[in-house]
């Protein structure tokens, strides 16, 4: 079931997001555990090529005992920080999120960091060994915000993706023209009131801000700082 909910940034700009369902949710996992399969897979068979060669040519012992703990690191990479790395540096999102157009964003609606992730998906892993996602999916279904344990210990929630929607305002520059109307009313709102802020508040804010803009621009653009950048995209 799809619901919304209400948030209010700590600039008073209030707006709401569609919270991505159970069933949007689960057929993302289900793409990204294919995802995996596949990876693992694709490990197992260069494994045993390489296992062939190195019986093959001798290859000293300590140098397999390498391979094999290098391989167990790989599957350790694709099974657990999968969905850490993607989550954190692109934009809440892994491939199945993105191919099914929701995102991981925090309680307060701004990006997901690298702590919230990796709390929200150790939190996955107990969920995942206990009956394969069955107690988050009863999670899910009873939350009012559709959250799952991982949610609730890490602050987030599961919305669809504003950017999958058509636009709803006539961008002006190519470099804008994915921002959505509630990433501009933050920008504007921040803009307008930053001499009236701190100077730690308003470079949290204006980092974070511009968090949501860098990834999407051109290289140029990016390089500039926060403040500069979110100018530049208003």
């Amino acid at each position: 079931m799809d619901r919304s909910i209400a948030v209010r940034t700590p600039e008073s700009i209030a707006f709401s997001y569609e919270l991505a369902g159970l069933g949007s949710r689960f057929l993302a996992i289900a793409i990204d555990l294919a995802i995996q399969i596949g990876l693992t897979v694709a490990l197992f068979w260069t494994a045993i090529g390489l296992s062939a060669n190195a019986v093959a040519f001798e290859v000293p012992r300590w140098s397999r005992s390498a391979g094999i703990a290098a391989v167990a690191f790989v599957l350790f990479a694709i099974y657990f920080g999968y969905f850490i790395l993607f989550e954190a540096f692109w934009n809440g999102q892994t491939p199945g999120k993105r191919l099914l157009g929701i995102r991981v964003v925090r309680d307060r609606g701004m990006p997901l960091d690298l702590t919230s992730s990796f709390v929200r998906n150790v939190v996955r892993t107990v969920e995942f060994s206990l009956g394969f996602y069955a107690i988050a999916a009863v999670s899910t279904l009873l939350s009012s915000e559709n959250k799952r344990l991982g949610d609730y210990a890490a602050g987030t929630i599961v919305v669809r993706d504003a950017r999958s929607e058509a636009p709803r305002y006539a961008a002006e520059r190519a470099e804008d023209a994915w921002i959505d109307s509630e990433s501009r009313a933050l920008i504007e709102r921040f803009l307008a009131r930053r001499d009236a802020l701190s100077s730690d508040r308003r470079a949290t804010i204006a980092a974070e801000l511009a968090s949501r803009v860098r990834p999407h621009v051109a290289s140029d653009v990016a390089a500039l700082d926060d403040e500069a950048l979110l100018e530049r995209v208003t």
